[in-house]
């Protein structure tokens, strides 16, 4: 995701005719619900967040009073009185969103009585001194972690075998009854008060059966109690569309790929070191005639792919991690092939400035096969429509194959995960977790209304037992499936606590115990500051500025920014940037502004960009292209800080990623469009290398190396193989003039794209790519080999590393780094430069060995003048000396 919220949720309510998928509604009084109750969770303004407390917005600070029964107040209905108080220290520190409204206190002849309210509706109640009578229903996540919270969070969930024997194990407080449905047979499962945890033990012929739990629960959102047919959140096995859970351990050798116990996995690479390769399983596969399991985990078993070749040349060049979209169970994928939809056009036949391609894949991407997978289901549990079959065990094994085809190339894997909302809520068919404990899993607003700033029903990871589910998953993948590391998608939306509490649990993890080595384990994520959340407002945010110094590191969009130019939702997106022909090679848009602002903005890119190659350290200190001294803290970036890092590896650098367009595509638009495929490959190499050549890790859209294009799409996630799927053969091309992107989220951009798709010197040749890949992969190679690239804190960042001609007088688009034994070069200019370092005359510079015979001959013509200590770059081009 990038700085601001951007996925859509459009194909969800359309998969709900799929299939009733997770959970089946089976509503107990199909009557209308009574007259009192409030049928809208907008109406919960009331929050129960601890046994002795109630805060209530919009309430007299008068005596009022809790309502409760099994189906609301009335004739057989019950109270909890209160009277007005105030919150504790503590309780402002833990609901520092609520400070500001009424508080109550719970009569302490009455505090008996909440483990008995929990369990059915649940009012508000208050006459005010006007005569007006005040009544909300009332949010239960505080008071059910203050009641149960300690105990549940130290319990087994989901399956659990013992000597071959099962127990099933599901939180549900609030729930009257849960049973367990096996295989069709109802089983009684009982209930641990102190916990409020529902169990049942089991016999060893369960395993391998399907079974779902049967929750009677009071659901607010419909106003009535219902029994829930509802898969397990803890599942560790599904049959295909998540129909079911299966009773399966994961420690069955029957699941374990031949060498699964033994296998050898590359050195560990620290994160400050770490080169990342972003990758969507689709992607990878699906169009390659090379692979024998198109759009499968086992595509990366196939060794002599075309795409494996590819990997394998990057791991060799220095990629040390493959990081693959989301591959846990989603909400909206038909699993059988047999479902899956397919475009019913002759795309291929289509103008390159058509919009008929995207009107086509649009009609069928509800039912396709394709998504990015931001919509999670079972958090644990791999996706069934990767597998070759998606019913039983089969996802489990060949995930776990697909780990050691990765491995066995010379690169770790990484997950992304997303725990930060579910694909829905309520009482939606695809909501698990609230429709077995309602209105405790999903974050609240204060009005009761479910968040969804994250673009669908948000998470509440503060709360206990979400925090549990998210570290008991992540331990989960670590020690069963070898996954090596996790990026977290809107990462700031989560406390830091609780991501702190999953690096404390994986580094618990023992080769000599679990078979991993969890603190080899890799952490980073999206840091973004927005929503419901921002500004540390109901907890400490695992943000960028808050993660620095914790070894778990955050996406920087400072650097993205300056090289690409603007930001990812310019009105115009021919705004240019550092490596797009800002100033020094100017297109056509107003947007950019005159010369003279052109010129400013330049420079201040430049200074993003030397804060970027530190590692976005906060206390590096650097003469900035003022002429003043100042930290990277003291740079600015939109209104915040641009160096937040408290040491290399708290920030990672990138110049694209999936969200918004390819590095090709924003460079489409941004450079002025007679740009010759060979520069344009020049640029794209340059952009790359402000991202590979700095400090900290560093990642990069699979692709990227090769042009990739998504025909200018900025939001791919639901776009299909036509415009997602990789080439790795340079003669299929590389995506670029396959249609005009689909309308909802491109048609604004639509009269900017039409006339560069329609033009065919924009779609490059073999030459190109050829040249972007090899000219990556050298830049890997340097990184790789030069111990300068992973500095370990600012003081050897600061004592190793400077701009020696930043300034007043610096030039243009080009940016002069000297890194202990070597100097570094970018000239994003369309001429040749000379820098001169008077400081460095008659040292023995000279390009690095691994450009001077690199297979750019352009950059080979680079040269340094010892008597001057003058350094010439060729236009477009990033140049590496290293001193003899």
């Amino acid at each position: 995701m990038s700085s601001t919220p951007r996925r859509s949720a459009r194909r969800l309510a359309a998969a709900l005719a799929l299939t009733l998928g997770a959970a089946t509604l089976l509503v107990s009084s199909p009557q209308q619900p009574a007259q009192a109750a409030p049928s809208d969770p907008g109406q919960a303004q009331a929050q129960w967040i601890d046994r002795d407390t109630v805060v209530w917005k919009g309430a007299e600070h008068a005596v009022a009073q809790l309502e409760f029964g099994p189906d609301g107040p009335g004739a057989a209905g019950r109270r909890i009185r209160l009277t007005p108080g105030t919150l504790t220290p503590a309780e402002r520190n833990a609901f520092p969103h609520l400070s500001g409204y009424p508080a109550f206190t719970v009569d302490p002849r009455d505090r008996g009585l909440a483990r008995t309210a929990l369990r059915g509706r649940i009012v508000a109640t208050q006459h005010a001194a006007d005569g007006r009578s005040l009544t909300t229903g009332v949010q239960i996540p505080g008071v059910l972690d203050d009641l149960y919270g300690d105990r549940a969070q130290h319990t087994r969930l989901g399956p659990v075998f013992d000597h071959g024997r099962p127990t099933l194990s599901v939180w549900a407080p609030t729930a009257r009854t849960v049973a367990l449905e096996l295989d069709g047979l109802r089983v009684p499962m009982r209930r641990d008060d102190s916990s409020g945890v529902w169990r049942v033990q089991g016999q060893r012929d369960w395993a391998g059966r399907p079974y779902r739990y049967l929750v009677t629960v009071w659901a607010p959102t419909v106003g009535r109690t219902v029994t829930n047919k509802v898969t397990d959140p803890y599942s560790t096995a599904l049959t295909a569309d998540s129909s079911r859970s299966l009773v399966v351990d994961l420690d069955d050798p029957a699941l374990a790929p031949k060498g699964w116990a033994e296998l050898s996995k590359p050195g560990a690479v620290p994160l400050r070191r770490a080169r990342i390769q972003e990758l969507h399983l689709r992607d990878f596969s699906v169009e390659d005639p090379t692979s024998r399991h198109p759009g499968q985990y086992l595509a990366f078993t196939d060794q002599q792919s075309d795409g494996m070749r590819q990997l394998k040349s990057l791991a060799a060049a220095g990629t040390s991690y493959v990081h693959l979209l989301p591959a846990f169970d989603s909400a909206t994928v038909p699993e059988k092939r047999a479902d899956q939809a397919r475009p019913g056009c002759d795309l291929a036949s289509y103008a390159p400035d058509s919009d008929r391609q995207q009107d086509c894949v649009t009609k069928t991407a509800a039912r396709d096969a394709y998504n990015w997978g931001y919509d999670p289901l079972h958090y644990t549990v791999p996706e069934g429509s990767y597998a070759s079959d998606p019913e039983g065990t089969a996802r489990t094994v060949e995930f776990r194959r697909m780990v050691q085809g990765l491995n066995g190339a010379g690169l770790r894997t990484v997950m992304d995960v997303v725990y930060n909302h579910t694909a829905a809520s309520g009482q939606d068919p695809h909501s698990v977790l609230d429709r077995i404990v309602p209105g405790y899993y999903q974050r609240l607003l204060d009005d009761g209304s479910v968040a969804t700033s994250t673009c669908c029903s948000g998470t509440a990871t503060e709360h206990t037992m979400m925090g549990k589910l998210v570290v008991d998953s992540v331990v989960t993948w670590a020690k069963e499936y070898k996954v090596d590391g996790f990026r977290f998608d809107l990462m700031g939306h989560q406390p830091k606590a609780n991501i702190l509490a999953v690096r404390k649990a994986l580094d618990a993890l023992t080769p000599a115990k679990d078979g991993v080595d969890g603190k080899s384990v890799i952490l980073y994520g999206e840091g973004w500051n927005f929503g419901e959340a921002a500004n540390d407002a109901r907890f400490v945010q695992a943000t960028q500025k808050n993660m620095a110094g914790t070894g778990i590191a955050t996406f920087s969009d400072r650097a993205r920014d300056a090289v690409r130019g603007g930001g990812p939702f310019d009105a115009d997106p021919r705004v240019q940037g550092f490596a797009s022909g800002l100033y020094t090679d100017p297109n056509s848009s107003p947007a950019n502004g005159s010369p003279a602002e052109q010129r400013a903005r330049l420079l201040h890119y430049q200074d993003l960009l030397k804060v970027g190659l530190t590692g976005n350290l906060a206390d590096y200190t650097f003469t900035d292209s003022t002429g003043h001294r100042v930290k990277g803290s003291g740079v600015d970036y939109n209104g915040a800080p641009a160096g937040y890092a408290a040491a290399p590896g708290d920030a990672l650098a990138y110049a694209d990623a999936h969200d918004n367009e390819t590095l090709y595509d924003a460079l489409a638009y941004k450079l002025p469009q007679r740009t010759g495929a060979a520069d344009r490959s020049r640029m794209q190499v340059l952009a790359l290398a402000t991202a590979a050549l700095a400090q900290g890790p560093a990642l990069s859209q699979a692709g990227s190396d090769l042009l990739r294009s998504k025909s200018l799409d900025r939001n791919s996630f639901d776009s299909g193989d036509w415009f997602n799927a990789l080439h790795w053969t340079c003669a299929d091309g590389n995506g670029f003039g396959r249609g005009l992107p689909p309308a909802a989220d491109n048609k604004d951009k639509w009269p900017y794209a039409r006339p560069l798709l329609a033009d065919p010197a924009l779609r490059p040749d073999c030459a190109a790519i050829h040249h972007t890949s090899a000219a990556y992969r050298d830049l890997l190679r340097i990184h790789a080999t030069e111990p300068a690239f992973g500095l370990p804190t600012t003081a050897a960042t600061q004592k190793a590393l400077s701009f020696p001609l930043s300034g007043k007088n610096e030039t243009p688009g080009v940016l002069t780094m000297r890194l202990d034994n070597l100097v570094v070069i970018f000239n994003a200019t369309p001429h040749q430069q000379h820098q001169t370092v008077h400081a460095l005359a008659d040292e023995p510079y000279a390009l690095h060995p691994l450009q001077a015979h690199g297979t750019d001959r352009t950059t080979a013509t680079a040269s340094y003048t010892p008597s001057s200590g003058t350094f010439t770059v060729p236009a477009r081009t990033v140049a590496v000396f290293r001193r003899g």
